[in-house]
């Protein structure tokens, strides 16, 4: 990590003293360390520790003007913001992840955390049933689809003399995630122009009423924000989805498959990859009633007659030419030699493949079980893990392809 600059911020907890230890094993491997303080933070650690191991003066008040700062009040956030490689915020408390949830910035950390476009880390410590409340689980699944990291804490015994989880985690586990995320912020993707699908194809029955699937867009998402922080020009064609678009991210939304299919042909010119990870239909209506269809006496069933939708992945495959394509593969059982056949079937240069079990739920979820194979016949089978951290993976295949 030498020569990387990493920006701490530290809320109110007891797990706050251990911070210590990150920031001695941080400095010792090379990287320069800053510390920002919320107030509460402070009460638990002073701030003249952290700034006598990180060799640096640390901030605790935005407001303040004789802070040892290069900076004035005005520029200080952005200062800070522009200068870190990334932002870990250890302990975080329950009250800053609701509040980084909500985009509430009332106090210098969390305005640096909405001011910076670098990898966000937050390492949650607090007791086991504030970690474990609903409200708590829903704002740090929020904060994963927008791309912030998530180190679980750690279980055993806490400050309350309860156990369960909400531990800081061992300080190898936090360096080891700082130093692996530091490798996918050097932007290794800057200049490639990359095109992402996303979420599902509704195909109408009638003005009312639709075909479609149970995809939420959270994988296609959560690739074109990883591609976008690594430096790619991204565009992103969405399905019918509520979620927010990426930053920096150029977002086409689309209903149908065969608009999918027109939207994809043309953005998909002068591009050095394309991920396919939308959830296209593979049959719509054959015709579409122009009226809502009501129930009529005696009538018990409704016949549909359906035609097959334009295979976007394989008309890619037919006239690709220096572009990797990227596919996914939902399979009900162990499909690997299915998805296997389509890789070559297709023409594509790496398939994703979703192994759908009781498991592995995929939709809706905010992790992900996949096995990525590549046309060399690489097979990778990984963990389940963030779908933040499968997009990387995938990328980091990408990458290798280009």
């Amino acid at each position: 990590m030498r020569g990387k600059h990493v920006l701490i911020g530290v809320t109110g907890g007891i797990a706050a003293y251990k911070v210590g230890t990150l920031i001695r094993e941080l400095v010792k491997s090379g990287a320069e360390v800053k510390v920002m303080m919320t107030e509460a933070g402070a009460r638990f650690v002073s701030p003249l520790t952290f700034s006598a191991l990180s060799k640096n003066p640390v901030l605790t008040d935005l407001w303040s003007s004789n802070q040892s700062s290069d900076s004035d009040i005005s520029t200080q956030h952005i200062d800070l913001a522009n200068w870190a490689d990334v932002l870990v915020i250890a302990p975080a408390s329950a009250n800053t992840i609701a509040k980084l949830a909500c985009g509430i910035s009332d106090n210098l950390l969390t305005i640096v955390s909405l001011a910076t476009s670098r990898p966000v880390i937050l390492a949650p410590t607090m007791d086991a049933e504030m970690y474990l409340h609903e409200v708590t689980q829903k704002n740090l699944a929020t904060l994963s689809e927008r791309g912030y990291f998530i180190v679980p804490p750690a279980e055993g015994e806490l400050a309350s003399g309860l156990k369960g989880p909400g531990r800081l985690p061992e300080i190898k586990i936090l360096t080891d995630t700082i130093e692996n995320i530091l490798t996918h912020a050097d932007r290794d993707l800057i200049k490639k122009r990359i095109l992402v699908t996303a979420g599902p194809t509704y195909e109408a029955i009638d003005p009312v009423r639709f075909i479609g699937n149970r995809s939420s867009g959270k994988m296609g998402f959560a690739i074109a924000r990883a591609a976008a922080q690594r430096g790619a020009e991204v565009t992103l064609i969405a399905g019918p989805v509520a979620l927010e678009t990426p930053r920096n991210v150029k977002r086409i939304d689309v209903e149908s498959a065969q608009e999918m299919l027109s939207a994809v042909l043309r953005y998909s010119k002068k591009t050095d990859a394309v991920i396919m990870a939308a959830a296209v239909a593979d049959f719509t209506p054959a015709h579409p009633a122009k009226q809502k269809i009501k129930k009529q006496p005696g009538v018990h069933s409704l016949d549909l007659p359906l035609k097959a939708t334009p295979d976007i992945l394989a008309a890619l495959g037919c006239s690709k030419r220096n572009t990797i394509l990227a596919g996914f593969a939902l399979e009900t059982t162990d499909g690997l030699s299915g998805a296997k056949e389509k890789l070559r079937k297709k023409n594509i240069d790496l398939i994703v493949l979703n192994s759908f079990n009781k498991q592995n739920r995929v939709f809706g979820s905010h992790e992900n079980t996949v096995t990525i194979i590549d046309k060399r016949g690489d097979v990778e089978r990984l963990p389940k893990l963030p779908k933040f951290e499968v997009a990387n993976k995938i990328l980091d295949k990408i990458r290798d392809l280009l």
